[in-house]
């Protein structure tokens, strides 16, 4: 241990002589100490864990049945035979996976969306509104949303369009088979052709604002179809299975070639790029889709109303064909007006990620006349505070380049960290046991344990020899520490903090600004709406910021190259450019070098070993100070069978695509809701 000690503070010494700052006459050492255990909570649902052939496998059916009504239409010569309808082998949900088993066909599920749909054409790019809107329309190559439902050591793509897949021997070329003999929601057929339309005239062409890009699978792999149910990937790489995520939800789901193609450039010499984006507005219904409802009705601003696919090709174990609910709206309000309508029971269902609500809420779930129940999963809720590493991108001033190389210091880093009291900070955001002390990195509650987080607590007595030894002292007796040398020699320390402008930022902001305030740093919080906050980022324009953390943290498997230095434009609080590159740290590059086996090891065990030894040194080093994580929750109405326990509001996917509604269904003894369009198929 003196060792180290005499490592650490020889390090010290030499870092300040660079940055002609006055070491502390006697070196102190961070304390790291183990990262406190989460409390339980009320509502804590507890999540099913499955095998994947658990929850769904592909084979035929002796029989299947659909609702009476599309029966009776079947019987007037109006719609094929449902299984003249279905695939060869349809996608079939097991009742083991189902919490309350097969269901009973009828009934509506109300949503309430903040989003608007941009249009229909998402193979351009477009949005479908957002709020379960885009997961209705769009159906992708592979699937991740229901992984929540899967045993960790299993959590690999599940099969979507593609049934099964296989590799090559040497792992450089993946063969899928798709779903034989499915059908669009107009009754046309699905095959290789709408995976190659996608592939070669919309991602492959520069003038198409895809989701993906030619790099999303690795420079130089290609695409090519076998026949017309089966493609074939070659990569320049072996067995890179990270791209199987990739396939999923929203970079690798086709849109109908039969309807797009006439409006593309390329089959269409009057057409333009910019047309062709914007070929299905958000009032051209219906809307062709492989999805188990197709949109019918669009009324800006007020309501979107989509209504059973009659050629949807997921049935369950009965044979019935999916999906049970006929009808699902959204009413087109606002991401508040979401919440209060289902908690009053206007709405079937919402996440809930405010926790200034969580206890009033639950209060109202208590009663017995409540229509709505809350249901919370793991703490995957979490924010963290960023300082900004590079060195002199967006620095405008000698003291923006000051603070930048003291960001750059791991004492100055721990130092922040052991001035926070983040169990006062949890109180401040929702009282009682909800929220957890966050060291920063992934999140212990999901993929990695306890023991890979290095955690350096409240400690202020701690925190002041730290600032003192990077040179930080109190020299004109204010109370806030001063440079001591170099251009701001004298100057007290003070930071700039951009703060988003919602009630989670707001308290965090007010409880650190006083917190860094007693161990002498001056925080002056900068409150910022939602595009400035995307300008300051994107420009590397700030001293710090604090965030709510994106789902890489939960699930780093999608988008792992966002959790180090890969390329310039990651992690968001270390950029770089050509004329001004990043100057990585030697723990960044172990990061790296980390992610960089992680995605590449195939073996989900070696995966899960890999991501325990990067939050090691990701928390030890404290790459971004993590503050507090909470549980977020789900407003479900009493009515709704067959939500899995325990789905996160955010892991692989947003809870809409993980709680899987072609599957749920609405409890027969409960109070009916009218249907806007009952009787009524996608025309």
């Amino acid at each position: 241990m003196k060792q180290h000690t005499f490592k650490v503070s020889l390090l010290s010494l030499c870092v300040a002589g660079v940055l002609g700052m006055v070491p502390h006459a006697f070196a102190a050492d961070a304390e790291p100490a183990a990262l406190p255990k989460g409390q339980p909570f009320p509502g804590q649902g507890k999540a099913m864990l499955l095998s994947q052939k658990d929850l769904m496998e592909y084979k035929a059916l002796p029989s299947y049945s659909e609702p009476e009504w599309v029966n009776k239409l079947v019987k007037e010569g109006k719609l094929p035979a449902v299984k003249d309808r279905l695939p060869k082998e349809p996608m079939v949900f097991n009742s083991k996976g189902m919490p309350d088993g097969p269901g009973v066909y009828g009934g509506v599920f109300r949503m309430v969306s903040g989003g608007r749909p941009e249009g229909w054409n998402y193979n351009a790019g477009k949005n479908s509104g957002w709020g379960g809107t885009e997961y209705t329309v769009a159906e992708c190559l592979t699937r991740t949303g229901p992984l929540t439902t899967i045993k960790k050591e299993e959590q690999t793509p599940l099969p979507n369009l593609a049934k099964s897949w296989e590799w090559s021997e040497d792992g450089k070329q993946l063969t899928m088979h798709l779903i034989e003999d499915a059908k669009w929601s107009d009754g046309k057929p699905f095959s290789s052709d709408d995976v190659m339309f996608l592939w070669n005239d919309n991602i492959l062409d520069q003038h198409v604002t895809a989701w993906a890009n030619a790099d999303t699978y690795g420079k130089g792999t290609t695409l090519e179809a076998v026949d017309k149910n089966t493609i074939r990937w070659t990569f320049k790489e072996p067995r890179p299975t990270q791209y199987l995520y990739s396939m999923a939800f929203f970079r690798m789901c086709p849109g109908p070639a039969h309807v797009l193609k006439q409006f593309h450039p390329k089959y269409n010499k009057e057409a333009t790029y910019s047309s062709y984006a914007n070929a299905l507005p958000a009032d051209k219904v219906p809307v062709v889709t492989m999805g188990a409802w197709a949109p019918v009705y669009h009324k800006a601003d007020q309501m979107i109303v989509l209504r059973r696919n009659p050629y949807y090709w997921k049935v369950d174990e009965k044979g019935q064909q999916l999906p049970y609910m006929d009808e699902l709206r959204f009413k087109l309000s606002t991401w508040t007006d979401r919440e209060v309508q289902t908690v009053a029971g206007n709405a079937d269902y919402a996440n809930m990620e405010n926790p200034t609500n969580y206890v009033e809420s639950i209060k109202k779930s208590k009663q017995t006349d409540s229509p709505a129940r809350l249901d919370f999963s793991p703490r995957f809720l979490g924010w963290s505070l960023f300082m900004n590493l590079s060195e002199d991108l967006g620095a405008t001033d000698e003291r923006e380049k000051a603070i930048r190389l003291l960001n750059r210091q791991l004492k100055f880093r721990q130092a922040i960290s052991h001035a926070i009291d983040r169990n006062a900070l949890g109180q401040t955001m929702v009282r009682g046991p909800f929220s957890r002390p966050y060291a920063g990195g992934l999140y212990p509650e999901g993929m990695v344990n306890d023991g890979s987080v290095v955690y350096y607590g409240y400690n202020p007595k701690l925190a002041k020899e730290l600032l003192a030894d990077v040179g930080l002292q109190d020299t004109d007796g204010n109370g806030i520490v001063n440079w001591t040398d170099g251009p701001t020699k004298g100057q007290d320390l003070e930071i700039i903090m951009v703060t988003p402008d919602g009630p989670g930022e707001t308290s965090l902001s007010e409880g650190l600004v006083s917190m860094l305030r007693e161990v002498g740093i001056k925080v002056i919080p900068r409150p910022m709406q939602g595009t400035q906050v995307d300008a300051a980022l994107g420009a590397s324009a700030y001293d710090f910021f604090i965030r709510r953390n994106d789902n890489e943290y939960i699930q780093p498997v999608q988008l792992a190259e966002a959790l180090a230095p890969v390329h310039d434009q990651t992690p968001y609080w270390h950029k770089g450019t050509k004329t001004k590159p990043q100057n990585l740290l030697p723990f960044e590059k172990d990061l790296v070098s980390l992610i960089n086996q992680f995605q590449h090891e195939p073996d989900l065990s070696k995966q899960l070993e890999i991501l325990n030894k990067y939050n090691k040194v990701f928390t030890e080093n404290v790459y971004h100070v993590g503050l507090v994580s909470v549980p977020g929750a789900l407003i479900l109405n009493k009515r709704l069978k067959n939500v899995p326990p325990g789905t996160p509001i955010m892991s692989f996917q947003w809870a809409e695509d993980s709680i899987m509604r072609e599957r749920i269904w609405i409890d027969p003894k409960s109070a009916p809701v009218e249907e806007l369009m009952p009787g009524k198929l996608p025309e």
